[in-house]
């Protein structure tokens, strides 16, 4: 029977990911960031199981304007945790392969988004502490299948959206922001205004899906970066009009506030690599409008967009 470990359980992919393991076949522990803390070394220790996978997938981020503000803190971090990881990994579990997830920030802004460009892509200056922490986890785990023969695999999403977000104070990411917004505009007859012109272009792939696909990913690839995107990108406006029609809201009295920060104009993973080794990949993603109306959704039965 196969062992899992899955470190990051409790976060917005991670509550998904263990839903989705068939839990006959496998033995799942999947501890909480305090049980586990990934900034204590010891915490690690303690795990003394040999495991088969691990699924690596905290991170210290928020959407928005976080990474600019906190770029430090951020570096520090994350970095104390990638290290700890990779240490743990490679002196205590030689078995187990290391399943991790990237970000499409480590892309340069004018770059194809393949994923050999990955390591070698200047990012966008305001996510560069971010974004090279992702490179550093993957250049350790390269290092030690070099050295130790370790496993691993990389996953790389677009922006994971889907119902049962998270509901404290952090930033949410573009999709959720919007639903939220536009919510608040239709029950609490708020005004809407959205960063940037709305020409700035983005995909976003359904957070059941991505955890699916990483499942998938990991039984067919090995230490390597695979893009998990979508089919198609979007403008923030076109976005913004699809929840307008499901929350019946005119999207004409949207303001749009120009000065505020955007990040990059446009961000689409090439997506030919997983395509040539997941089947009927295009039948694994949730319709777009489907999956946008089981954000809205839950936003109001929760009252989350308050």
């Amino acid at each position: 029977m196969k062992s899992i470990l899955i470190l990051g359980a409790s976060g917005f992919l991670g509550r998904f990911l263990v839903k989705n393991f068939n839990h006959k076949n496998i033995n799942l522990l999947s501890p909480t960031s305090k049980e586990v803390n990934l900034l204590n070394y010891s915490d690690l220790l303690n795990l003394n199981n040999a495991y088969d996978e691990i699924y690596y997938l905290a991170a210290w981020t928020e959407a928005g304007d976080f990474c600019l503000k906190n770029s430090g803190k951020q570096w520090i971090i994350n970095q104390a945790m990638n290290t700890n990881i990779i240490r743990w990994w490679t002196e205590n579990q030689k078995k187990a392969k290391l399943v991790f997830i990237g970000s499409s920030c480590g892309y340069g802004e004018d770059s194809e988004l393949k994923e050999k460009n990955f390591l070698f892509d200047v990012p966008h200056e305001s996510l560069m502490a971010y974004a090279m922490s992702k490179k550093m986890l993957v250049h350790g785990a390269m290092s030690c299948n070099k050295q130790f023969d370790m496993k691993w695999i990389c996953g790389i999403p677009a922006t994971l959206y889907g119902p049962n977000y998270h509901t404290d104070n952090r930033q949410s990411h573009f999709i959720h922001d919007l639903v939220k917004k536009i919510l608040r505009a239709k029950i609490l007859n708020e005004e809407v205004i959205l960063w940037g012109d709305g020409n700035q272009r983005r995909e976003i792939i359904h957070v059941n899906d991505f955890s699916k696909l990483l499942i998938d990913i990991n039984e067919k690839f090995e230490n390597e970066i695979i893009n998990v995107g979508a089919l198609s990108d979007y403008s923030i406006r076109e976005f913004a009009e699809k929840i307008c029609e499901i929350v019946d809201y005119d999207a004409n009295i949207i303001k749009y506030d120009k000065t505020k920060y955007v990040g990059v104009f446009k961000k689409k993973l090439n997506i030919s690599k997983i395509k040539q080794k997941i089947q009927n990949y295009d039948e694994k993603l949730t319709n777009i409008d489907d999956g946008l109306k089981q954000v809205v959704e839950w936003y109001k039965l929760t009252k989350a967009y308050k």
